[in-house]
């Protein structure tokens, strides 16, 4: 049975390497032009070659997002800048714009996967763009499994794309005109300020008071605040439609974000390829255990209902878990060079994360702290700070420590 790509978010080369060490397939990134991540790092023309030497050295594949959609003054660089794609080895671009579309194709022989933005959710669309020379589709997120099953039957011969995890956009496959309306800050050409996110106050000039939803009150409305989509309990029915790739949303997301999706949904698949799959719980815990704006299903069992939303709170991020070191170099049999991320103290109760299994529970040991002025023992270590410890257990570098979160 051939298996489903699992496909992880790179908003840098960083976040590249940590969605590799936890099992990730492919990443989608985006270099410093023509993608619609314009908030994120992204890469420069060197930085891209590196990426792809360096996935390619693993066996992984990397795909650039070309999905904005340009006017007339930025297609003079477009054919100079897919060539070098190619050039490089790229294993596809991700499209959005029939132009865009053509130039690839009048150029280069690169892969192409039409964009979630051009609003796939029908099987004709996806025959279209097959027969146009895609040779990927990802679907819009606005789609069923049935749809999907049937898209699958009627078009077999090119592969599908879906996501199963990350933030939901109000507006059909991200097509939203709020934030260029409010901000001039347009979401299409990467830029988008999530005016969806905002508090709203709802007029309806023809109806009185009495017909307001239930969900705004004197306060307002959050009325477009979507909850975050996670398929993890339906990973298997996703993947019993024969879909080629898995999707996980945020390249300007947190490695802990993306290391911990990845490593959620890599064990959900395998398990599935194992031949006893059977759910468990800890996945969603896991999940749970990074910020989010509580989940849904999104439309994968139909249209959803108001359940999908956060009406009242923009700011219903939770997370039950925070990130406190990443484990930078192995210098020793049992000795280790951390990058330290939020502040800790010697004697903690911690968890390490590794690409396997559990979590390993450990208590932070005496630390030395690495400057450019020498080394000496601390008892506690700050954001950006480098320290030296003692830690048994065969960690690997890239591993990432994490504390249970103190509530609010």
């Amino acid at each position: 049975m051939k298996r489903a790509e699992l496909l992880a978010p790179a908003g840098n080369m960083e976040k590249l390497k940590m969605a590799f060490h936890y099992g990730a397939d492919a990443v989608f990134l985006g270099g410093k032009m023509f993608n619609l991540r314009a908030g994120s790092h992204n890469f420069n023309d060197e930085e891209l070659k590196e990426a792809v030497e360096y996935a390619h050295s693993m066996e992984k594949r990397v795909y650039v997002a070309l999905n904005i959609i340009p006017h007339n003054n930025e297609l003079e660089l477009l054919p100079d800048y897919v060539k070098y794609l190619e050039e490089i080895g790229v294993d596809g671009v991700i499209v959005a714009d029939l132009g865009v579309f053509q130039v690839v194709k009048e150029n280069t022989n690169l892969n192409i996967s039409v964009s979630t933005q051009a609003s796939n959710t029908n099987w004709r669309s996806v025959k279209m763009w097959k027969d146009l020379g895609a040779k990927r589709v990802v679907l819009a997120r606005e789609i069923s499994l049935d749809n999907i099953a049937e898209i699958r039957a009627k078009v077999p011969d090119i592969e599908l794309e879906v996501f199963v995890h990350g933030a939901m956009c109000m507006s059909v496959s991200g097509r939203c005109l709020l934030s260029n309306y409010m901000t001039g800050r347009d979401a299409n050409r990467g830029d988008c300020a999530q005016s969806c996110r905002w508090k709203y106050n709802l007029v309806e000039e023809t109806r009185p008071n009495e017909y307001m939803p239930v969900y705004e009150d004197e306060r307002g409305t959050y009325i477009f605040n979507s909850k975050d989509l996670c398929t993890i309990e339906i990973i298997d029915k996703i993947l019993d439609l024969g879909v080629d790739s898995l999707k996980i949303e945020g390249r300007m997301k947190g490695i802990y974000y993306v290391s911990n999706a990845v490593k959620v949904y890599k064990d959900a698949i395998n398990k599935y390829y194992s031949g006893n799959y059977e759910y468990d719980p800890t996945w969603m815990e896991e999940i749970q255990s990074t910020s989010n704006r509580s989940y849904t299903q999104g439309f994968y069992h139909g249209q959803p209902g108001a359940e999908a939303n956060n009406y009242n709170d923009r700011n219903s991020y939770s997370q039950t878990h925070q990130l406190v070191a990443k484990i930078e170099e192995k210098i020793g049999e049992n000795e280790y060079v951390l990058g330290i991320r939020n502040r800790v103290l010697t004697g903690e109760s911690l968890e390490v994360i590794t690409t396997s299994g559990k979590p390993r529970e450990i208590i932070m040991p005496k630390m030395t702290l690495i400057t450019k002025a020498g080394e000496e023992e601390a008892e506690a270590a700050n954001p950006n700070s480098v320290v030296r410890v003692i830690l048994e257990g065969g960690f690997e570098p890239m591993d990432m420590i994490r504390r249970v979160k103190t509530q609010d």
